[in-house]
C-alpha cells in the first residue's frame, strides 16, 4: 500500500478520498486554486500545494503542475476524484511517465471509453445492446442533420467526449436540430475541448440504471449491483438510489454480466460505472448501453451503503496491485439507500445556479463519509463561499433503511433538518420530489420532474400566516433576550408594548413572495398577544425550546427555526421552509419602482453569444443571449415585446451578477 497520495481535485470528493486515506494511515496532499486557498479539502489533508488561478483551466486542469506537486511532496500516487482530469488519458499517461501511480484505469481503457462513438463500436463488438444511432467520425452538420432525420425524432445529441449531463440536447422536431447542434457543440468545446457529437434515438419513458464494476490487475472483475439515477434535471442527476426499484434478480444479473463484459473488453482496472438506458414497455424492461464512466461516480455512496464496502479503499488497494477484496459470490445487497444532491441553485427559475456565502450551514445529525443511517458528504463549512468557478453541488445527503419506504422517511426528515442561509438551494425542491406520487411509488423515468412539475415548482408549504407569526415571535424573543442582558438598559428602548393605559398596537411591514403585507400585533391588558394579518386574526403564543420556537397561531401548532440575514428571515419547519422580509419603513420610504427595459445577468458568468442586434424587434420569451456559468449554458429571454436599443457587452465578456446586458425600448 502507498504511504502518501496526492488528491488532484477539490471540494467534497477530495475530502471523501482524504477520509479513507486517513483511516488507512496514508498521508495526503491537497492541491488548490486561488479561490480555494482556505477550502475544507486543504485543511483536512496533511499538506497542500497551490497550483494556479480560479478557473479550472488555470489550476485543476493543469496536470503538469499537479505532477510537479506530487513529485515535490513525495507522493507515490495520484487520485483524480471525479470530473476535471479523472477521465483524461493524457494525464494518466503523464503520471506513469513520471513514475506515479494513477489511481484509476489504464490510459488505454480511458481512451477507449472516453469517446462515446468509439465506445459504442467496442460494445457492439462485445455483444452489449445499443440504442439505434449515429456514432461516426464525420461531423459535417448536413450529415448529422441527415442522420437525425433517418433515426427519427425525437433524437438526443450528445457530446462524444462528454459526461455529467453536459453537451446534451433533446431535439423534438427537424427544424430545431441546427440550433440545438450548435449549442451542444459550444458546450462540448467549453467543457471537454472537443466538439464531436453522436446522435441517438431518444428512448421514451427511459430509466437511467447504471452498474458499478470493479476490476483488478490480476484479471478479476465483478459488478457491485445497480443504481437508479432516473430523477434528473437538465440531464444531470438529482436523486440516486440502490438497488433500483422493480429490478428482478434475472435482469440484475443480465445487466451485471453485460457491464462486466464491457469492462473486460477494455481490460479494465479499478472503479468504473457502465450506464444503461432502460426502456419500459408493456411491463418489461429492455436495456441498452449508454456509456462507461472510467472513474468513481458522484453517487457511489449508495452502493457503499447497500454493500457495506468502502469503494475508495478498493480503489487504493487495486491501484497498489492488490487483488479485489471480494469475489462476485461474496457480494450481497442489504437494505435500501437514497442520495440527494444539495445544489446552489433556484429550481423555480429553471435551476439557475446561485453563488454566495454559507451564512448558516446546519446539517442533520449524521456521519461524514461513512456508512450510517444518515450520511453527509460535503466539502464546505459554514462561512465558506460557493463561487461561480466550479460545480454548484454543496453536499450529498445519503440515507439508508431496511426498506425503500424507511429510507424515504429518513431522507425527508434529514432534508427538513437541513438549514442553509446565504444563497438559494434546492433543499425544498428535493423534499417536494421525495414526497411526489411518482417518486414515492417508484414510478420512475427521466421525465419524472417534468411530469410532476405541478407539485414540484412554486410550492409554498408554510404560507404567509405562519411565516409572519414566526418572524414576529422571533423578533419579540430577540428583544426580550436583549432587554434581560446583564447591565443597564434604557427603559425607553423597551418594545414589549407596556403602557399605563389603553390598547397598544405594533405594526410589522412585511414582504412575502414579492407582495407587501402589514401585520398588526395587539398587546392586550392581560399580557396576551393577538396578531392580525389580512383576513386572519388570532391569539399568538410562543416560547423558546431546544428545538427552536414552539409556535401556536390560527389553529396551527408547530416548531420553527428562524435565521435572520439582514431584513430577510428564513423560516424552517418540518412542513417546509420559506423566506419573509421585515421591511424597515424608513429605509424603504419613497422607494421607486424597478426601471423597465433592462435585462441583467441572473448570475456571474461569461456572455457566450447574442441572438439579436441593436434595432431588432423582439417578442416576449424570445431568446436574446446565452450565458455560461458553472459549466452550463443558460439562455436569457425577453421579458416583454420591444426593440433592442443597445448591446452592452460582447461575446466572451465576463459579467457580474446583476450586470445590465442590453437595453430594450418599447416597440
Amino acid at each position: 500500500m502507498f504511504k502518501k497520495i496526492l488528491i488532484a481535485n477539490r471540494g467534497e470528493i477530495a475530502c471523501r478520498v482524504a477520509a479513507t486515506a486517513k483511516r488507512l494511515g496514508l498521508q495526503t496532499v491537497a492541491v488548490y486554486s486561488d479561490a480555494d486557498a482556505n477550502a475544507k479539502h486543504v485543511q483536512v489533508c496533511d499538506q497542500a500545494v497551490h497550483i494556479g488561478g480560479n478557473a479550472p483551466a488555470e489550476s485543476y486542469l493543469r496536470w503538469e503542475r499537479i505532477i510537479e506537486a506530487a513529485q515535490a511532496t513525495g507522493a507515490q500516487a495520484i487520485h483524480p476524484g471525479y470530473g476535471f482530469l479523472s477521465e483524461n488519458e493524457a494525464f494518466a499517461q503523464a503520471c506513469a511517465k513520471a513514475g506515479l501511480v494513477f489511481i484509476g484505469p489504464p490510459a488505454a481503457a480511458i481512451q477507449a471509453m472516453g469517446l462515446k462513438a468509439e465506445s459504442k463500436r467496442l460494445m457492439e463488438k462485445a455483444g452489449v445492446p445499443l440504442v439505434p444511432g449515429y456514432h461516426g467520425a464525420d461531423q459535417d452538420s448536413k450529415l448529422l442533420q441527415h442522420e437525425a432525420d433517418r433515426i427519427g425524432y425525437p433524437v438526443l445529441i450528445k457530446a462524444s467526449a462528454g459526461g455529467g449531463g453536459k453537451g446534451m440536447r433533446v431535439v423534438e422536431k427537424r427544424e430545431d436540430f441546427a440550433a440545438a447542434l450548435a449549442s451542444c457543440q459550444r458546450e462540448a468545446i467549453n467543457s471537454f475541448g472537443d466538439a464531436a457529437v453522436l446522435i441517438e434515438k431518444y428512448v421514451q419513458r427511459p430509466r437511467h440504471i447504471e452498474i458499478q464494476v470493479f476490476g483488478d490487475s490480476q484479471g478479476n472483475c465483478v459488478y457491485l449491483f445497480e443504481r437508479d439515477c432516473s430523477v434528473q434535471r437538465r440531464h444531470q442527476k438529482v436523486l440516486e438510489e440502490a438497488p433500483a426499484p422493480g429490478m428482478t434478480e434475472e435482469l440484475r444479473q443480465q445487466m451485471g454480466l453485460a457491464a462486466v463484459a464491457a469492462a473486460r473488453a477494455v481490460n479494465y482496472v479499478g472503479a468504473g460505472t457502465v450506464e444503461f438506458i432502460v426502456e419500459q414497455r408493456d411491463g418489461t424492461m429492455n436495456f441498452f448501453f449508454m456509456e462507461m464512466n472510467t472513474r468513481l461516480q458522484v453517487e457511489h455512496p449508495v452502493t457503499e451503503a447497500i454493500t457495506g464496502l468502502d469503494l475508495v479503499e478498493w480503489q487504493l488497494r487495486v491501484a497498489a496491485g492488490e487483488p479485489l477484496p471480494l469475489q462476485q459470490n461474496q457480494l450481497k445487497i442489504t437494505g435500501h439507500a437514497i442520495e440527494a444532491r444539495i445544489c446552489a441553485e433556484n429550481p423555480d427559475k429553471q435551476f439557475l445556479p446561485a453563488t454566495g456565502a454559507l451564512q448558516v450551514y446546519a446539517l442533520p445529525p449524521c456521519s461524514e463519509f461513512a456508512v450510517s443511517p444518515v450520511r453527509v458528504d460535503s466539502g464546505v463549512r459554514q462561512g465558506d463561499a460557493i463561487s461561480p468557478y466550479y460545480d454548484s453541488m454543496v453536499a450529498k445527503l445519503i440515507v439508508q433503511g431496511d426498506t425503500r419506504e424507511q429510507a424515504l422517511v429518513r431522507l425527508d426528515a434529514a432534508l427538513a433538518a437541513t438549514r442553509i442561509v446565504g444563497l438559494q438551494t434546492n433543499v425544498q425542491f428535493l423534499r417536494h420530489v421525495v414526497g411526489s406520487r411518482s417518486f414515492a411509488q417508484a414510478d420512475l423515468d427521466t421525465a419524472l420532474i417534468a411530469r410532476e412539475a405541478a407539485v414540484l415548482f412554486e410550492q409554498e408549504k408554510v404560507g404567509l400566516p405562519l411565516a409572519a407569526a414566526s418572524v414576529v415571535a422571533h423578533t419579540l424573543l430577540q428583544e426580550q433576550a436583549g432587554a434581560s442582558a446583564p447591565g443597564w438598559s434604557d427603559p425607553w428602548a423597551r418594545r414589549d408594548g407596556w403602557r399605563s393605559h389603553g390598547l397598544t398596537q405594533r405594526h410589522f411591514e412585511l414582504e412575502f413572495r414579492d407582495e407587501r403585507h402589514t401585520a398588526v400585533l395587539d398587546y392586550l391588558h392581560d399580557g396576551a398577544l393577538r396578531l392580525h394579518l389580512e383576513e386572519a386574526s388570532a391569539p399568538l403564543h410562543f416560547s423558546r425550546s431546544a428545538a427552536g420556537i414552539e409556535l401556536q397561531y390560527a389553529g396551527q401548532r408547530l416548531t420553527v427555526q428562524v435565521e435572520r440575514s439582514g431584513e430577510v428571515a428564513h423560516i424552517f419547519t418540518a412542513r417546509g421552509a420559506t423566506q419573509i422580509t421585515v421591511l424597515d419603513a424608513l429605509a424603504h420610504a419613497g422607494e421607486a419602482p424597478a426601471e423597465g427595459g433592462r435585462l441583467t445577468a441572473p448570475m456571474p458568468g461569461k456572455v457566450v453569444s447574442f441572438a439579436v442586434k441593436a434595432g431588432d424587434k423582439v417578442s416576449k420569451g424570445q431568446v436574446l443571449a446565452v450565458m455560461e456559468a458553472m459549466k452550463m449554458e443558460h439562455t436569457i429571454a425577453a421579458p416583454a415585446e420591444g426593440v433592442v436599443a443597445e448591446l452592452l457587452y460582447a461575446p466572451g465578456d465576463q459579467v457580474a451578477e446583476g450586470a445590465e446586458l442590453l437595453k430594450l425600448s418599447a416597440g
